[in-house]
């Protein structure tokens, strides 16, 4: 029989509060965050405050989604993103997969000589943890900017109908990933998690009814409360 054990958060996903950065980026918004894909999971936006916009850029185009309050974005693995701060931008960010180890499944939109293998882009993408908040803030602003800038140049020419860019920075992306923290948190949280609904489902149909006496319930905080992301302060919940 499969498990009937997860006491993580529901399905698994993973949850955060954002503040989008309000830095005035290198195209002339008002502010935003770095772009860049995710490999293997979604992400969705739920706007609790302020406005702006999520540009997006796939094979299949480039296109941009107004953001307000109570609006409910989201994409699939793969999707190269951005956020437009157009005013106290604030964002509950639902992630697929337990959000999924940042270092792997996330790649900024970086020149390629900065994607030729994991060392390079970690020392491209790295915020010092012991320097002050000013030199964090400091970093955390110039690699948006640089991502911001080829960001631009993806999507300049796949509006100019010329691929190969975009599918460059792809395959740079794809081999840069390392799977086994992910595949572990995958393992132990969304796999765990549908492995669990299997078992209380099939409990249910032999008249099983000992998993309801075995529930749970917690309100842990934040592990962590605002840290430079990719695309603003982030404050962090534990997802498993």
């Amino acid at each position: 029989m499969v498990s009937a054990t997860y006491d993580g958060f529901p399905a698994a996903v993973g949850v955060s509060r954002l503040r989008v950065y309000d830095w005035p980026t290198a195209d002339g918004k008002p502010g935003g965050g770095t772009p860049h894909p995710h490999l293997t999971r979604g992400e969705g936006h739920v706007v609790t405050a302020g406005r702006g916009a999520v540009p997006t850029l796939t094979t299949s185009g480039y296109q941009e989604t107004p953001l307000e309050p109570g609006t409910v974005a989201w994409f699939t693995p793969g999707t190269i993103h951005r956020l437009v701060n157009e005013g106290g931008l604030e964002i509950t960010v639902v992630m697929q997969n337990s959000g999924l180890p940042e270092a792997g499944d996330a790649v900024l939109t970086l020149p390629p000589g900065l994607l030729t293998d994991a060392e390079t882009y970690a020392a491209a993408v790295r915020i010092p943890s012991d320097v002050p908040e000013a030199e964090q803030a400091a970093v955390a602003r110039a690699r948006r900017d640089l991502a911001t800038r080829w960001f631009l140049e993806l999507r300049d020419a796949a509006g100019s109908r010329d691929p190969k860019p975009l599918a460059e920075f792809q395959r740079a992306a794809a081999d840069l990933a390392w799977w086994t923290p992910g595949e572990r948190r995958w393992r132990d949280g969304a796999r765990a998690a549908t492995s669990a609904t299997a078992a209380h489902l099939a409990a249910l149909c032999d008249k099983d009814e000992r998993h309801p006496t075995e529930a749970l319930g917690t309100a842990p905080g934040p592990t962590a409360r605002g840290r430079f992301g990719m695309c603003g302060r982030l404050d962090v919940y534990p997802a498993i």
